[in-house]
């Protein structure tokens, strides 16, 4: 439990936060910046913040992580000022929708439900309710059927927008049953983009050959939903280390006497090989 004096502290903290925001927005005096920003112009600040927060963590950089969930709240303040000042909502109310949201989709914590949930079941009843939200403020009263792949945003990134729809058209029974067929239907997605490739005459079809790139990405997306790893974070992994591996290759050609523009791709992946020794070592 948070004690008294936590709380307190926390309080004074956001209020002189919205105080902050307060003078930046108020004409004549604040921020000409500020002042010219609207919902549509910080969405990308909004993004990149989010992107802080995650490199922070990925990189254990618990200092910077401090400051970047500073920056992601400052994101929230500066929305919610927005929707004030045309007497949409204010802060208070964002924070008293998402208390209200927190408990009603826990009941196994905050209701009457006592019976231990495996985290499978939680996750099922979190969609359940929020399915049963949507559906009680008309969020899907349009002129097309109802779909139960309805409420992934389009602005998520690619792989994860995969995985939202794969594992919502899983709840309903349309998955495969272990990973075997996953990797099958992978080596037929990738066989299908190599006979794009390969048996069509020039010019190729550059929007058939997405097509089929897109099948395989989508795929591979699938074999990590199975093996439950994040795609996003494995591939950002993957970049990490290809950034690292590449830094070691550049050191490598300059003490060589060498830049990567005038060395030939042998030499280069001569030194790559070096550089995964490296790596391999240090990690015993």
């Amino acid at each position: 439990m948070l004690s008294l004096e936590v709380l307190a502290v926390a309080s004074n903290n956001i209020n002189k936060l919205l105080e902050i925001m307060d003078a930046l927005r108020t004409p004549d005096t604040g921020c000409s910046w500020d002042l010219e920003q609207n919902f549509k112009t910080i969405v990308p600040y909004t993004l990149e913040e989010a992107h802080e927060v995650a490199e922070s963590v990925e990189n254990d950089d618990m200092v910077g992580l401090k400051s970047e969930l500073g920056d992601l709240l400052f994101q929230v303040v500066f929305y919610a000022r927005l929707a004030q000042e045309q007497e949409l909502f204010d802060f208070a109310d964002v924070v008293d929708a998402i208390n209200e949201k927190m408990i009603r989709r826990h009941p196994h914590v905050f209701g009457d439900q006592k019976a231990p949930l495996s985290n499978e079941q939680i996750v099922d009843q979190w969609e359940r309710i929020k399915e049963s939200e949507k559906a009680a403020a008309g969020a899907y009263d349009r002129n097309e059927p109802d779909s139960i792949l309805d409420g992934v945003p389009i602005t998520l990134p690619a792989l994860s927008s995969a995985i939202k729809l794969q594992n919502k058209a899983a709840r309903i029974g349309f998955d495969w049953p272990s990973l075997a067929p996953v990797f099958d239907k992978m080596r037929e997605e990738i066989g299908e983009l190599e006979q794009e490739l390969t048996d069509r005459d020039l010019p190729l079809d550059i929007d058939r050959i997405e097509d089929e790139f897109g099948d395989v990405l989508f795929v591979i997306a699938n074999v990590g939903r199975h093996l439950k790893l994040d795609p996003e974070q494995a591939l950002r992994r993957a970049n990490n280390k290809f950034t690292s591996r590449f830094k070691v290759v550049e050191e490598l050609l300059s003490k060589a006497g060498k830049t990567p523009q005038d060395s030939s791709f042998e030499l280069m992946e001569q030194f790559w090989q070096v550089a995964k020794q490296r790596e391999k070592s240090s990690l015993g």
